[in-house]
């Protein structure tokens, strides 16, 4: 019988689990519901909640078996914690690891066994919640969610036990930490994307950050002459001041809304609220913490979240009886602890909470480069969970292959001279997620002295949906619909920029006006499609002709111009080309039902650079002598070497 490998993090996980004071502790019924739905949902005879300890498993919890502990060597369990996902044996007399165990072969003779990891907060597994059976089977896909969801609930349980512990620990240190937590989370609230603020129970603001004087439009000082029930959209307000009350009775202990604020300019923009409150030892209201998102842009997509809210929103109020128990314990502790030790817990709560509930990806690195913090939205970006980000290093996980000695030499470059480079901006940067794809993601660096070493605090907002918008727009202003050709618009554009890299090199920018012979004609006798058809092929056959470092665009109707670079002070070049043009143009282009054939005038305008000359001079140049060509007889090419 092999046994379990031991976890690369035993030391730290046992030192937590004995810190969380379960093991040799006597039931409790917060557990005990959970092994007896486990037993009864997914109808199997036992069920248990155990702790793998040094040298035995423990069961905190147990439905169906009569024994207290096993030897490690013995434990299906310490196989389980050792795994990222849930460990399922169908048949344990068919598994090589366990066919020899005497938990299989004597009582309680055990043949299927799934067990799911309980973890902490930061990713140790203590122990796993398990279903075991004396007969083989399968676990389906739905029961494997069951235990998933219920497993969920003994690690947030543990989890609260573990912030209990670590509580109590924090809160005895020194004052010299509370300055540090201070200057963090000043830190968030300030770079923070999401509108934050301490508004005091009349509706006054304590504080704001400028994310939210961005929303509304008011100034951090006209701000504090004012009450959020004077900048709330009239038809708003009630559900607003309803919540409130009913959070200052202790009915609730935070909540979100949608609601509209009155911008100073007198706009309307919808927001995120979500408020919870900052309590004194008496259990009264000291000040709200109100964190604000402009929706503006989701509300289109508010539909598709409704169903997902309301399940939400059933898993809270499943969970508020145990929660309000948990909560009232919490507070009776941090009441009993010194002033100071009260501040240091309420502030690392408002920055767990900002972070948290932040909308942007939140990522604190040290100044190794070494990954300390990784919110929901990281992971939700970049699809690394948590306990997988934490402890690497930022280029292994989102920075694409090609700018990561780059990323490592800014880094070193801030530590050795405090030079800020991509520090306190805000840039627009590649980036990339787990499974190879590509994103593009604004972010905002701040660098952080604590007790001597610096430590980096980003946000990063996924932009790739706007930058691909923007693109297109862009193509489409400059480029002409039916043929694919740059437009008159791109055209104005280009011509300062060919002028200027002509007098850099002494070059010639000349200018090509062609208006096609007959194509009224085609036009009126074969149609629009056939036109538009027709349209299209000149296009392809003017882009054809040309050079790479020329360039083609559709005026309108059928006139279309070339703008030629790198030429010579010669119209022999520009006529050569043009000739060329004329003779692509001239052949037959079949149209659905015959071939039809058409000809083109075309003007000749040089900007040899002395005297300098506009795009529009340039233009009504050539324009002029495709005129001159149309007087000639058509099919010709005109310019001032040869107007006729």
């Amino acid at each position: 019988m092999p046994a379990a490998p031991l976890p690369p993090d035993e030391l730290d996980r046992l030192s937590m689990l004995d810190a969380l004071c379960l093991l040799d502790t006597p039931p409790e019924p917060v557990f005990d519901r959970v092994t007896r739905l486990v037993s009864r949902v997914l109808d199997v005879p036992m069920a248990m909640f155990s702790l793998v300890d040094a040298d035995r498993q423990w069961f905190k919890s147990r439905v169906g078996v009569m024994l207290e502990e096993t030897p490690r060597e013995h434990a299906f369990c310490a196989h389980a914690i050792g795994m990222s996902a849930p460990l399922v044996v169908n048949d344990a007399r068919q598994d090589g690891r366990f066919s020899d165990n005497p938990l299989v072969n004597g009582p309680p003779e055990i043949r299927f066994y799934a067990g799911v990891p309980i973890r902490t907060t930061a990713g140790l597994a203590i122990g796993t919640l398990c279903a075991l059976d004396t007969r083989p089977r399968t676990l389906g896909e739905e029961e494997a969610q069951v235990l998933a969801d219920l497993a969920a609930i003994l690690t947030k349980e543990v989890q609260y036990r573990e912030r209990l512990a670590v509580a109590r620990d924090e809160l005895a240190r020194s004052s010299q930490v509370l300055g540090a937590s201070e200057a963090r989370f000043r830190s968030i609230f300030d770079i923070a994307s999401v509108g934050i603020a301490l508004v005091a129970p009349d509706g006054g603001w304590i504080s704001v950050n400028k994310t939210l004087c961005d929303i509304v439009g008011y100034s951090e000082e006209e701000l504090w002459r004012l009450t959020f029930q004077q900048i709330t959209h009239p038809d708003d307000l009630a559900a607003d001041v309803d919540q409130l009350e009913a959070m200052v009775r202790g009915e609730i202990d935070q909540f979100q809304l949608e609601k509209r604020y009155i911008r100073k300019d007198g706009s309307q923009v919808w927001i995120n609220l979500n408020v919870s409150p900052k309590r004194n030892p008496s259990g009264e209201v000291e000040y709200y913490v109100s964190v604000i998102k402009d929706i503006g842009a989701e509300k289109a997509a508010q539909a598709e979240l409704a169903a997902l809210n309301a399940e939400l929103e059933q898993r809270v109020d499943a969970r508020t009886a145990e929660l309000v128990e948990a909560n009232r314990l919490l507070t009776e502790a941090v009441e009993r602890q010194r002033a100071t030790e009260a501040a240091l817990r309420a502030r690392e709560a408002e920055i767990r909470s900002v972070v948290e509930n932040a909308n942007d990806a939140y990522i604190s690195l040290d100044e190794a480069g070494t990954v300390r913090d990784w919110n929901r939205q990281a992971e939700a970006t970049f699809g690394w969970p948590r306990h997988e980000a934490l402890g690497r290093k930022l280029e292994e996980l989102i920075i694409p292959e090609e700018y990561r000695e780059h990323h490592v030499q800014g880094m070193e470059r801030f530590l050795a001279t405090r030079i800020a480079g991509a520090v306190d901006q805000r840039l627009e940067l590649p980036a990339l997620r787990r499974d190879g794809s590509t994103l593009t993601v604004e972010v905002r660096i701040r660098a952080l002295e604590l007790n001597g070493r610096t430590m980096f605090s980003a946000f990063l907002h996924d932009i790739s949906a706007r930058k691909q918008e923007q693109a297109r727009r862009d193509y489409e202003n400059r480029h002409d619909q039916l043929t694919g050709l740059l437009n008159r618009r791109a055209l104005l554009e280009s011509i300062p920029m060919a002028q200027a890299r002509a007098r850099r090199s002494g070059k010639t920018v000349g200018m090509l006006f062609i208006d096609l012979d007959g194509f009224k004609a085609v036009n009126d006798s074969q149609g629009h499609e056939a036109g538009d058809i027709l349209l299209g092929v000149i296009g392809e056959r003017l882009r054809a002709v040309v050079r790479k470092t020329d360039s083609v665009y559709r005026l309108a109707g059928d006139e279309f111009t070339v703008l030629l670079e790198d030429m010579a002070d010669t119209f022999d070049d520009a006529h050569m080309v043009a000739e060329k043009l004329i003779n692509s143009i001239a052949e037959p282009v079949e149209l659905p039902g015959r071939a039809v054939r058409v000809r083109a005038s075309v003007g000749i305008a040089l900007d040899t650079g002395s005297p300098v000359r506009t795009p529009d001079e340039l233009l009504k140049e050539a324009d002029h002598f495709m005129y001159q060509a149309k007087k000639a007889g058509r099919g010709r090419v005109c310019s001032a070497r040869r107007p006729y």
